[in-house]
């Protein structure tokens, strides 16, 4: 019994947990980079997490894509790259994964 009265004492000392106080335990690095561009493009025909994913996985593989989130209820594709894309070359991947780009948000 001495036991379970002690473990809530380990957990109140800072052991250098991932987790930080707002309950976050990642940084979103990707976006902080120096020198990197978000864009937001608009994707027509998403409806799911699906979709999202083969959206995403296009994207993500274009030179100098850093992270991509795509919304299917929104339709908005979010992209931080080190570089600023070619809009065609992001409109081919779009279009490889089925969906059509209809241009920024």
């Amino acid at each position: 019994m001495s036991a379970q009265t002690e473990l809530p004492q380990i957990g109140t000392e800072s052991t250098g947990s991932c987790c930080s106080p707002s309950g976050s335990c990642h940084s979103d690095t990707a976006g902080s980079a120096e020198g990197a561009v978000t864009t937001v493009y608009q994707v027509t025909g998403m409806t799911c997490g699906h979709c999202e994913g083969a959206v995403s996985g296009e994207i993500s593989g274009l030179a100098g894509v850093m992270s991509v989130k795509a919304v299917a209820s929104t339709g908005q594709v979010t992209v931080v790259s080190a570089a600023p894309l070619d809009e065609e070359e992001v409109r081919a991947a779009v279009d490889e994964a089925g969906y059509e780009l209809a241009g920024r948000a």
